[in-house]
């Protein structure tokens, strides 16, 4: 297969500005000869903020001119320009070149500065390997429009090295460029072609099924029969099969018999997008054969929190709505109830949620616990919100100068934590940082480890228009423990990221932690759904996993419920671009049984 590496033009800022445009995007030569972008035409390698290590203040920057290239043993190197944000000029990469390597070209590791001149800015910078050698030869372009070439090898640690005194000036660069035509990058809008390479067949097909959108490609039944009676058929399931190889397994709603034949419905819930207007940051909890939904009320200010219940999933788009919270009621609470989310703990059904005793400055996290046998719909079944304190009994956050907000919790090996997002304003704005601790099983609004930073807003999809990481949610599938969490300004530029933990690894060590260098759902996951982020999942009765997010209809729309339900890749970890007409096409949605 041959891949395309590139960048894209900015558009107007709301939409695909510099933030997302300067990173290197992939495409695919298909067998009309033309290039097809990978994951939506957006960029799946970032360049790193840099961040001031005497207050901790993160500065985005951008890459340009990228080149990708082969190094032993079937991984890869891809070399790029690195500059602010903006594409201007970066200080600390003059002479420089941006190193990353990768084993598939989906997950990289950023191995930093290459120093290839003592004094001129690197404006383009092209590598081939030199197999004979174990070496790479390697040309560049100064700011004074001088080609130089020279000779690279890997160091002990992995790092691309120049021998300095193999450089030479040329007067044509010893490796061309070999750029596609104009025709050839039609489909690839706002496409600035780095270059081409040829990777082997599997590797290819791992990209393939990796960063495009699976599609239904078939449906049969689970056992195709002979079947005695009715009942037989009723126990039956539809198993999808999807363009990447996976399956998956749904109920049907079948029709009484006609003659030998029963027909059946593939059952699919469907919930509008949106379902509900002005409701951010939305959580749904199936419990006791009945779906409950919460979110963040934009509608009023962010004064009060109503809840929805239903005995199915779309039941909750029509639900009525019963209020759970206000910030008139208890001393302490006086607005901007945020994000509030249901977690069962102990046995126990608590909300975590956010409030201020006055100002935006003093938000804080909080829990209130349900009675026991109580009605999740009965706010006097329901506590007086908890401040959450650290192990020592202080609050968790200084009033006035850090907030936090979005705190979730999750079990990892009998052991319960909690993340969340927390930001600093005074004495400087270090933005969204993402923080984990253990908490007390009986008494979760308390922890009992020293809070740590598991993720800050390094990449452009994760400091556009602002630097904030929030909204984190566990989801555990086959033993990983992975956490998505939101990212970016909560307007167009919304996107939603992927945290791993590492198998074996110690959950408060942040070195344990993983992060997809892409977003997995972003403006261009869906048509006309803008901003999308803050989500959390639920499984359905009948196994199936959803994910509840907000979005936005329209540029300037507000913030609003959706939920669709989470295709699961062949690394095992979430796609939430997979939308209902791809998901379940209705070519598909009928099936069919006999009777003998």
């Amino acid at each position: 297969m041959e891949i395309l590496c590139y960048t894209r033009k900015p558009e107007e800022d709301a939409v695909y500005g510099c933030h997302m445009a300067y990173s290197m995007h992939l495409a695919y030569r298909g067998e009309d000869g033309t290039f097809r972008p990978f994951h939506h035409n957006e960029g799946i390698l970032y360049a790193k903020a840099v961040e001031d290590e005497s207050n901790g203040v993160l500065d985005a920057r951008g890459m340009l001119n990228p080149w990708i290239f082969a190094l032993e043993q079937g991984d890869y190197g891809v070399m790029a320009i690195r500059t602010k944000a903006g594409g201007e000029e970066d200080p600390d990469s003059r002479g420089c070149v941006l190193f990353f390597t990768s084993r598939d070209l989906v997950h990289y590791e950023e191995r930093g500065l290459c120093q290839l001149d003592q004094s001129e800015y690197i404006r383009e910078v092209r590598c081939c390997c030199q197999e004979e050698s174990r070496s790479w030869q390697i040309c560049f372009l100064t700011e004074g429009n001088v080609w130089k070439e020279g000779c690279c090898t890997l160091d002990g640690e992995g790092n691309m090295r120049l021998q300095e005194d193999s450089v030479r000036e040329v007067s044509v660069p010893g490796i061309s460029a070999g750029t596609p035509s104009k025709e050839e990058l039609e489909g690839v809008k706002g496409c600035v072609p780095g270059n081409c390479i040829q990777i082997p067949e599997d590797k290819g097909d791992y990209l393939l099924k990796k960063l495009l959108v699976p599609v239904c490609i078939g449906m049969e039944l689970s056992d195709e029969g002979p079947f005695t009676d009715e009942e037989a058929v009723k126990k039956v399931k539809a198993a999808a099969s999807y363009s990447d190889g996976s399956k998956v397994e749904r109920s049907i709603d079948w029709e009484a018999p006609q003659g030998k034949t029963m027909r059946g419905k593939v059952h699919q819930e469907t919930l509008p997008a949106p379902f509900a207007e002005n409701r951010a940051d939305p959580v749904c909890m199936y419990r006791g054969g009945k779906y409950y939904f919460l979110a963040t009320n934009d509608a009023d200010g962010n004064h009060t929190l109503y809840m929805r219940c239903a005995d199915t999933l779309e039941g909750i788009a029509e639900a009525e709505e019963t209020l759970f919270l206000d910030s008139d009621t208890y001393p302490g609470i006086r607005g901007l109830l945020w994000a509030p989310e249901f977690h069962e703990v102990g046995g126990r059904l608590y909300v975590f949620h956010a409030a201020t005793s006055g100002e935006f400055f003093c938000e804080e996290s909080r829990v209130r616990e349900m009675r026991e046998g109580g009605d999740p719909m009965c706010r006097e079944d329901w506590s007086e919100p908890r401040l959450v304190v650290r192990k020592d009994g202080s609050p968790l956050c200084e009033e006035g100068k850090v907030i936090s907000l979005d705190m979730t919790v999750f079990g990892h090996e009998g052991r319960v934590y909690a993340m969340w997002s927390q930001r600093q304003f005074l004495p400087v704005d270090q933005g969204a940082w993402l923080y984990l601790a253990q908490v007390d099983e009986r008494e979760p609004w308390k922890l009992l480890s020293d809070p740590i930073c598991v993720a800050k807003p390094e990449y452009g999809w994760e400091n556009n228009h602002t630097y904030v990481v929030e909204g984190p949610y566990a989801l555990k599938r086959n033993g990983k423990l992975m956490v998505t969490y939101a990212a970016a300004a909560v307007d167009s530029t919304y996107t939603v990221g992927l945290l791993k933990l590492r198998e074996g690894g110690d959950i408060l060590d942040p070195a344990s932690w993983t992060k997809s260098n892409y977003p997995l759902m972003s403006s261009s996951s869906a048509e006309g759904q803008y901003g999308p982020g803050h989500n959390s999942y639920v499984t359905d009765e009948n196994g199936l996993v959803w994910n509840f997010y907000h979005m936005r209809a329209g540029l300037e729309a507000p913030r609003s419920s959706a939920a669709r339900r989470v295709h699961f890749d062949i690394d095992g970890e979430p796609m939430l671009d997979v939308t209902e007409e791809l998901d379940l096409p209705e070519a598909y949605r009928w099936v069919e049984a006999v009777l003998v």
